[in-house]
């Protein structure tokens, strides 16, 4: 896609979706991929992602040079929590900019949080993710991993020409490995990526999303 488009766009509702049944995997059994506790709940359903997805994020570890891991944060995220999240995020938007319609604040959140009704996350579809060395460290990526919008002065975006060199070039070697593996990004947030969702129909031609919004049943 050359234009940028967001969530909110009345055409990425559109896609219809056929959801091919995948589970979620547990991402965390995994010994190649190190995951985050960040964003941990106590079901561990941030950890999971559909298996489509996890086969894809463990061909794009491979992809990477030696001493550099990725970092995953959060993959599958309830529908309800996706909901409060952006319902939160209208209310500061709206409370901070009176004078928006309803749409231009639906729009602007959705630079940064999906709308529930389209949510990847909530499909299992999409992955934050950023990169760190082999001791472990995070690698500069311009932004820390789901920084705001008002916080990063808009150099959430990838190309970001005010980031370092340094972080530009770790954007790219993120990215590269991602795209090389069928994954997309969503345009605002260099950490956010997904695969078989309706954003990622929308950005590849296929004609449906093959997963669809999910309730996480804990394995425990």
């Amino acid at each position: 896609m050359s234009e940028t488009v967001l969530m909110s766009d009345p055409r990425i509702a559109t896609i219809p979706v056929a959801d091919c049944g995948e589970p979620l995997l547990d991402v965390r059994l995994q010994e190649s991929l190190v995951v985050d506790p960040r964003r941990a709940d106590s079901l561990g359903a941030f950890a999971h992602v559909r298996e489509g997805v996890l086969i894809r994020l463990l061909k794009a570890q491979e992809l990477l040079p030696d001493g550099i891991r990725l970092l995953f944060v959060e993959g599958y995220r309830p529908p309800v929590l996706q909901r409060s999240y952006f319902e939160r995020y209208v209310t500061e938007l709206r409370a901070e900019n009176p004078e928006w319609s309803l749409a231009q604040v639906r729009e602007a959140a959705s630079r940064h949080v999906s709308p529930p009704e389209i949510a990847p996350h909530s499909a299992g579809a999409a992955v934050d993710l950023t990169l760190i060395s082999a001791d472990g460290r995070e690698l500069d990526m311009g932004t820390r991993v789901n920084a705001g919008p008002e916080e990063s002065d808009g150099v959430c975006s990838p190309p970001a020409p005010r980031i370092s060199s340094e972080a530009r070039a770790n954007r790219r070697l993120l990215g590269d490995a991602l795209t090389a593996v069928g994954l997309v990004h969503h345009p605002t947030d260099w950490w956010h990526w997904s695969y078989g969702d309706r954003y990622w129909a929308f950005s590849t031609g296929a004609g449906s999303a093959i997963y669809g919004p999910r309730n996480f049943r804990s394995p425990l």
